[in-house]
């Protein structure tokens, strides 16, 4: 159970939550593949490749040569997507895409994070453009994404700028430890994926949450605590003032700042660069 008041003469707090089957039951980025579709930026086959890729993803399956082929093919589908048209879809159906996968236990967690006082940062390998419309929905302050490389005619070209993925994620968050002020040793963390232990590992109460079987040894043998998360709920449904951003969301990080679109897309790439059972 969280302590429901943080000391604020204290160094300040935060809870650190990746956010594909970890706070939503599905990939972020793959879930948008229809709208997509609709909005003219995909076709009929990249649907249903999209849809494969769902598929693998929930069940954990693939293995390192499918993952490395279905990033190159993810990065090069959104080469030449306009930056504006994407952040129009995502705004568009946000809410009946992902408002029915979050999870139940997720954004009571975020509450009660938010009740103590902490600060609420999502930690996601999906894209900026994806992500921090998330984020503003479950009321984050911060976001940490994936970016892609935006040319001067408002297109994606296909490249990455920075990739939020293992280390990486660590990296951001002890970069915000540094600009404000979290006591890494008294901050929270929650992941699905083994890619994640450096995120876990850098905070001082680290949560494995339905995790592959990698993070799963690791959790157990380690001592942290294992969730179980499996009731995806409607915000409006569950508590309607989660459904509004409780603060102002900050959308950004000292190592990171807004951009690109379906960078999200590359997620794929790393999610199951899973460690051998």
């Amino acid at each position: 159970m969280l302590r429901l008041v943080e000391n604020h003469s204290l160094p300040r707090t935060a809870a650190f939550f990746d956010l594909d089957k970890t706070v939503i039951a599905k990939s972020s980025t793959l879930t948008f593949s229809k709208s997509f579709y609709q909005g003219g930026l995909i076709n009929r086959r990249a649907v249903l490749r999209t849809a494969y890729a769902q598929f693998v993803f929930l069940a954990g399956d693939a293995d390192h040569d499918q993952i490395e082929r279905m990033r190159e093919y993810l990065s090069a589908l959104c080469r030449g997507w306009n930056v504006q048209q994407v952040r129009e879809i995502v705004a568009e159906t946000l809410h009946d895409i992902i408002d029915p996968i979050i999870y139940d236990e997720a954004a009571s967690l975020i509450e009660e994070h938010h009740t103590a006082g902490r600060d609420v940062v999502i930690v996601s390998t999906s894209g900026s453009e994806v992500v921090e419309p998330i984020g503003e929905l479950l009321g984050a302050d911060r976001v940490v994404a994936t970016r892609m490389v935006v040319g001067e005619d408002g297109c994606y070209t296909g490249e990455v700028e920075y990739y939020a993925y293992g280390p990486t994620k660590a990296e951001a968050i002890r970069e915000l430890a540094k600009s404000e002020g979290y006591d890494l040793s008294r901050c929270y963390a929650y992941s699905d994926s083994a890619t994640d232990l450096p995120m876990l590992e850098s905070v001082g109460h680290p949560h494995a949450v339905n995790p592959d079987r990698a993070l799963r040894r690791e959790a157990v043998s380690r001592g942290w605590p294992i969730l179980d998360f499996h009731r995806p709920v409607r915000l409006k449904q569950r508590l309607p003032r989660l459904s509004v951003p409780p603060r102002p969301a900050l959308v950004a990080a000292a190592a990171i700042g807004a951009a690109a679109a379906t960078a999200g897309l590359v997620w794929y790439a790393s999610r199951r660069r899973s460690v051998s059972a």
